[in-house]
């Protein structure tokens, strides 16, 4: 019976992380992707200005890609989560097996990807042309007479050498991470699979004493 409750408990715990993988999925991807829609429909672009093309184009590209990223790990997670909630809420050790966590669990792992690393990536680049964007038709005669550098351009590019080094962070700690959680969970399930061998291996002399106990007749 212990041995049985202690398969059912790693995978209550596989459970549960899933579970808030896919509530964090939800609430991140719904809070980046309204953002970046209210940033496409707010900004006011001046009809005065010649924006570069190029700008414009990954303006927008960048917003559908990061709205559609994030709807996807939105849908994925709306999707699961439901399933494991109704799971995790009956009192019940056997109810684990009903759950589909470890069936979708490539799933899971695809949606907390894409809302964690690759949505926020491509949110950090959504912020830095938005002030492209927004600041630079900024100027006033005097800056255009002398040919310098105006201050909406300045501000962009304040914005820009800002926004590069924490994208540069941003990369190098999403890599260790995943190193670091890769090698976590290749040391966890090495554990995992020792732990299972000698439950079996209990199971199984329990199973031979059994078998190997005299019996008595009356």
């Amino acid at each position: 019976m212990s041995s049985e409750h202690s398969l059912q408990a790693l995978s209550w715990r596989k459970l549960y992380l899933s579970r808030a993988k896919l509530k964090a999925t939800s609430r991140t991807s719904a809070l980046l992707s309204g953002f970046a829609m209210v940033a496409m429909v707010e900004v006011q672009l001046e009809a005065d200005h010649v924006y570069p093309p190029g700008l414009l184009i990954a303006f927008s590209a960048c917003t559908t890609v990061l709205v559609a990223v994030h709807l996807f790990a939105l849908m994925i997670s709306t999707c699961i989560l439901p399933n494991l909630e109704a799971v995790s809420n009956v009192h019940n050790l056997n109810s684990v097996n009903e759950s589909p966590h470890e069936r979708m669990h490539h799933h899971i792992e695809l949606a907390w990807a894409f809302s964690t690393v690759i949505g926020t990536f491509l949110f950090l680049t959504e912020v830095t042309l938005l002030c492209w964007v927004k600041f630079l038709p900024l100027k006033n005669n005097k800056e255009v007479n002398n040919g310098t550098i105006t201050s909406g351009e300045a501000a962009a590019i304040a914005s820009t050498c800002i926004m590069v080094p924490f994208g540069l962070v941003f990369i190098v700690f999403a890599v260790h991470f995943y190193r670091t959680l890769v090698s976590h969970k290749t040391d966890r399930q090495i554990r995992e699979l020792e732990q299972v061998i000698n439950l079996h291996n209990q199971l199984d002399h329990t199973a031979e004493n059994e078998e190997l106990k005299p019996v008595h007749f009356p």
